[in-house]
């Protein structure tokens, strides 16, 4: 993808007891795709053992998932490319450190592995993190820090210049696939011939290395909407895009992270494609409340923003590999829109949609 910069260094990314769940979100991310970093190894002790790419989507990646931060380390060193960096590969509830994880983050530092994490815990500030990372020489990067209240921008209407074509991708629930989905929605539009550029919303795609982004879950309210305005401004300011994608958060009617309202009005797109695990019947994380209906959060998006939801795209946790052609099926019967599996099919199909919409065409 053009959108993305150079790596940094050599990544483990520690995920440990979360890989197999929603929960590790940020480490399949970086195992599925990511320019920042080359990872070598993912931790996670009660799946070690396995490939990494195998164990999420059938298709080996050669990251080796192992027990231990140590064993990442040496494996790393064996095969001539020695680790540089530990990133937190987990998105626990609230964005806090488990306690579990502390004692293997602190022995991460004394190694003398730089840590990049991604919570709202802002390890850098932590007394005994600062200090263990002060005496092995290395730096703590806490993703989700706010800029400088000074560098925030404000809304100023400036989005009515842009005339790239916006997809926003969002979904039904947090956790479900919204990122994966736009990356892949990337990838397939400039397989088309057109030029796209993604802008990044989570820490996830801070760490996947995404050229224009905001972490639109650590802004300050006043100036989210300015934020989302500026990033897509400065994506076609600078780019020129045919497109651009918009990565979700959240979910418009989740009740804890109801995502998805400043990217509709701030972000302007002319499009929406809505992520959707139809095996899921409690929103993630919360028992007791219940997933709203597909048909009525397309009636509530197009509400909101007066534009349209082009396509749905499925998550297929829960679903036999044979289930998912008829899951689709079943969605556009339900909802009239044609349904994808991107992580099993690709995202050429909905590319193809997409653009008829939009009125793309190659080479224009």
């Amino acid at each position: 993808m053009s959108s993305f910069v150079a790596r940094d260094g050599n990544a483990i990314v520690y995920c440990e007891g979360a890989f197999d769940s929603s929960y590790g979100k940020t480490a399949h991310g970086l195992v599925r795709f990511t320019r920042r970093y080359r990872v070598g190894a993912v931790v996670d002790s009660t799946v070690a053992g396995r490939d990494a790419g195998e164990f999420l989507d059938g298709r080996p990646s050669g990251i080796p998932i192992v027990s231990s931060i140590d064993g990442a380390q040496a494996l790393m060193r064996t095969a001539g490319a020695p680790a540089t960096h530990l990133v937190y590969g987990v998105a626990p509830d609230g964005g806090r450190l488990p306690e579990t994880a502390r004692l293997h983050l602190l022995e991460a530092l004394r190694s003398g592995l730089n840590l990049d994490a991604g919570l709202h815990d802002f390890l850098s500030e932590d007394a005994e993190f600062a200090a263990v990372a002060r005496e092995a020489g290395v730096t703590i990067r806490d993703v989700r820090r706010p800029p400088p209240r000074a560098e925030l921008h404000e809304f100023t209407g400036k989005i009515e210049q842009v005339t790239s074509r916006i997809v926003a991708v969002l979904g039904t629930d947090s956790a479900v696939g919204k990122r994966t989905t736009a990356v892949e929605l990337v990838r397939a539009f400039e397989q088309m011939g057109f030029a796209a550029e993604m802008i990044g919303t989570g820490q996830t795609s801070w760490m996947q290395g995404l050229r224009y982004q905001m972490l639109l879950d650590s802004m300050i309210n006043d100036f989210l909407a300015g934020e989302i305005e500026h990033a897509v401004w400065t994506a076609w300011n600078e780019q020129r895009p045919d497109v651009i994608v918009l990565e979700g958060q959240g979910s418009l009617m989740n009740p804890a992270y109801p995502g998805g309202y400043e990217l509709l009005a701030a972000g302007r797109p002319h499009l929406v494609v809505l992520q959707h695990a139809p095996t899921r019947h409690e929103y993630d994380g919360f028992p007791g409340y219940p997933v709203h209906p597909l048909k009525r959060q397309i009636d509530a998006i197009e509400l909101v923003s007066d534009r349209r939801v082009a396509a749905i795209t499925v998550n297929h946790e829960g679903l036999q590999p044979d289930d998912i052609p008829a899951a689709c099926r079943a969605i556009s019967e339900e909802t009239g829109l044609p349904a994808f599996d991107v992580l099993v099919d690709g995202a050429d199909g909905l590319a193809v949609v997409l653009a008829e919409h939009l009125e793309l065409r190659p080479g224009q």
